[in-house]
């Protein structure tokens, strides 16, 4: 393999998982794709790039694909990819569970969304995240002190934490000495 298609499977890669982490699976499994042609399958690059298209075909609702390349990476020829592949596997086989409705919460769509002034609170492109419009926040200043309410009185705190200090100086210069 020439330096090359490495370069260019390294910044498929870098695509796929950057696609993935934003939740666009489908471009996610086209760019890893790409990377694991360009990589080839038995070297270690092409082993971490077989592990994220494993999540990714889950991602995607291609269980079958996702089962199948699971199995070829628990023959990989790199340890830890056979490790990942194996425990994925595991997962991926295992039966699912069944949810019940009252077990679900559903999540409300806040795209129409409006704060307390009437203002619609602009959502992300992806709505994950709300941003309000700016608005100059009031500076508040702080409260007066009013001094005849605080506590004057001596509670000869003081003088203990003095005797105490002396005291174990002292016994420190005997026991040094």
């Amino acid at each position: 393999m020439n330096t090359e298609n490495l370069d260019l499977a390294r910044v498929q890669y870098e695509a796929g998982k950057s696609a993935f982490e934003r939740g666009q699976y489908r471009q996610s499994v086209q760019c890893l794709e790409k990377a694991l042609n360009l990589a080839g399958r038995t070297s270690k690059l092409g082993g971490e790039v077989q592990i994220w298209l494993i999540t990714a075909y889950e991602a995607t609702d291609q269980r079958a694909e996702a089962i199948a390349l699971c199995e070829q990476a628990s023959r990989h020829p790199d340890i830890d990819t056979r490790k990942q592949g194996r425990r994925l596997l595991y997962i991926l086989k295992a039966p699912r569970l069944k949810a019940r409705p009252e077990w679900l919460t559903e999540i409300p769509d806040l795209a129409t969304l409006e704060d307390a002034n009437g203002d619609r609170i602009a959502t992300s492109r992806y709505g994950s995240t709300a941003q309000r419009t700016a608005r100059p926040k009031p500076k508040l200043e702080p409260e007066p002190i009013d001094l005849s309410q605080v506590n004057t009185k001596d509670n000869r705190f003081i003088w203990v934490a003095l005797v105490a200090i002396a005291l174990t100086m002292a016994s420190l210069f005997w026991v040094g000495s």
